[in-house]
C-alpha cells in the first residue's frame, strides 16, 4: 500500500508537470497571437491577387501560359503542411489522416510528396512516400523566401511536364478551437473555381485599367499567385498549431489539477484512517492496562 510519502512525491511530481503545461500554454498564446495577425493579414492581399487574376484571365479569350496548360493527372504532387513538434494534441494526425485519405482517393496514380514540418516529413518517409523535398524548421518563423523556394520548385517540375498537378494540405485557421482542414488545388491554375464563384460575380463588377497587355501581366502575375498561395497556407498552418498546442495544454493543465485533487483526496483519507487506527490501538492499550 502507498505511503504518505509516496503521495507527497506523487502530487509534488504532478504539480510540476502542472507547471511545464501551464508555461507552454503561455508560450502558445504569445506564439499564437503574432501567428494569427500574420495569417490574417494575408488574407485580403491573396484574396485581391486571386481576383485581379480573375480579371484578367477574363479578358483573354484563350490565355496561354505552361502553369494553366491542363493534362491527364497521373503523376500528383501532394505538399503536407504539419508542425515541427508534438504536445499539439491531435494537429499533426488530423493533417496526415487527411493527406493519406487523398493519397488512398488518387491510388493508382504516381505520387510524390513535399513535407513541410518535422512530423510530416517523419511520417511520410516512413510510410515509404517519395519526398521531392523537405522543408523541416520553416514554420516557427515563416518566411517569404522559403513559400518562394518551393514555389520556384512546383511550377518549375510542372512546366517541365514532370508532375501533371499540385495539391496542397494543411490546417486552415479558423478559430482556436475549430481548425478547417483543406486540401486545395494549386496547379494547374483554374480560370474559375466552384468556391469562388461569388467572388468571381464580386471582381466581374470591378473594370481595372491596365497599362501592361493582359498576356504580360499574366506571366508575372501567376508565379506570385503560386507563392502567395503557398505562403498563406504556411500562415494559416502555424497559426493552427499553436491554437492546437494552447489548447493541448490547456487541457494538460487541467487535467493535472484533477489528478492533483484526486491525490490530495487519497491522501488525505489514509492519513485519516492512520491518526484513526493509532487512537485506537490507544485507547485499546489504555483500557488493557485498566
Amino acid at each position: 500500500m502507498a505511503t504518505l510519502l509516496d503521495f507527497r512525491r506523487r502530487i509534488r511530481s504532478v504539480k510540476n508537470t502542472q507547471q511545464i503545461t501551464r508555461a507552454m500554454k503561455f508560450v502558445a498564446a504569445a506564439r499564437l497571437r503574432r501567428a494569427q495577425e500574420a495569417a490574417i493579414a494575408a488574407r485580403p492581399y491573396a484574396k485581391e491577387l486571386a481576383r485581379m487574376l480573375r480579371s484578367i484571365m477574363s479578358r483573354i479569350d484563350e490565355p496561354q501560359h505552361s502553369l494553366l496548360a491542363h493534362r491527364p493527372e497521373e503523376r500528383i504532387l501532394a505538399i503536407v503542411l504539419t508542425g515541427e513538434r508534438g504536445l499539439a494534441g491531435a494537429f499533426n494526425a488530423n493533417i496526415l489522416r487527411k493527406a493519406h485519405d487523398f493519397f488512398r482517393a488518387n491510388k493508382g496514380k504516381k505520387l510524390s510528396t513535399i513535407p513541410v514540418g518535422k512530423k510530416g516529413r517523419d511520417s511520410l518517409k516512413k510510410a515509404g512516400f517519395s519526398l521531392i523535398a523537405e522543408y523541416v524548421n520553416v514554420l516557427a518563423r515563416v518566411d517569404f523566401a522559403t513559400a518562394r523556394e518551393i514555389a520556384l520548385l512546383v511550377t518549375d517540375l510542372y512546366a517541365k511536364e514532370e508532375i501533371d498537378s499540385v495539391y496542397i494540405v494543411f490546417s486552415e485557421f479558423k478559430t482556436v478551437m475549430t481548425p478547417n482542414l483543406v486540401v486545395t488545388k494549386l496547379l494547374p491554375v483554374e480560370a474559375i473555381r466552384a468556391d469562388e464563384e461569388s467572388a468571381e460575380k464580386e471582381s466581374a463588377q470591378v473594370d481595372y485599367i491596365y497599362e501592361q497587355p493582359e498576356e504580360q501581366l499574366l506571366g508575372k502575375l501567376l508565379p506570385r499567385y503560386i507563392e502567395t498561395q503557398i505562403l498563406r497556407a504556411m500562415l494559416e498552418s502555424s497559426a493552427a498549431e499553436h491554437a492546437a498546442r494552447m489548447t493541448a495544454m490547456e487541457s494538460a493543465t487541467k487535467n493535472a489539477g484533477d489528478v492533483i485533487d484526486a491525490l490530495t483526496l487519497h491522501m488525505n483519507k489514509v492519513r485519516q484512517a492512520a491518526i484513526t487506527k493509532e487512537i485506537i490501538e490507544i485507547v485499546s492499550g489504555a483500557s488493557y492496562g485498566a
